[in-house]
């Protein structure tokens, strides 16, 4: 016996036939721009939140007016903020600019790659499969633990005295 390979489309056709409803591929999610070309996102880590917009550029990024090797001294949080754009492999082709509010320096610069990986989305909707497995798109929603009543911190007793 010969076997015959069917298509795609007589497998649809088939489907109509029988009354079965045939789903289409889903399509890809169109790119969310202003009228300037730019993707907005926000970002959040701790109590900072980081307003960032993306455009096409050679790769200067601003943070509160000021450029981020100044507002972002140490090299640590330096190399955070260029996480998603070396995964995404699209380093310095996008030009960001932000606003930062709240929190510390850590907290700020976790926000503001939150904010990049999220516009970055927004920019090229096919870039989300290697973000989202790099854990950009997580919101890290650690926060600070309140301090409880009775105690010298959140869970920090005062010291025990026997006299």
């Amino acid at each position: 016996m010969a076997e015959e390979s069917q298509t795609l489309t007589d497998l649809a056709a088939l489907g109509e036939a029988a009354g079965v409803a045939v789903e289409a591929e889903p399509e890809a999610p169109e790119p969310k721009r202003d009228e300037l070309g730019r993707s907005y996102a926000t970002g959040k880590r701790k109590d900072a939140v980081a307003r960032v917009w993306i455009k096409p550029g050679p790769g200067k990024i601003t943070v509160n007016g000021r450029e981020f090797e100044r507002y972002f001294v140490r090299p640590v949080l330096r190399m955070l903020i260029h996480q998603p754009f070396e995964a995404a492999d699209r380093k310095d082709q996008f030009d960001v600019t932000c606003t930062v509010k709240g929190g510390g320096l850590s907290g700020q610069a976790g926000a503001v790659r939150h904010g990049i990986s999220k516009a970055l989305i927004l920019y090229e909707p096919g870039l989300r499969p290697v973000l989202k497995k790099g854990g950009f798109l997580t919101r890290d929603s650690r926060v600070v633990e309140r301090k409880k009543y009775g105690k010298r911190k959140a869970r920090r007793s005062f010291q025990f005295s026997k006299r």
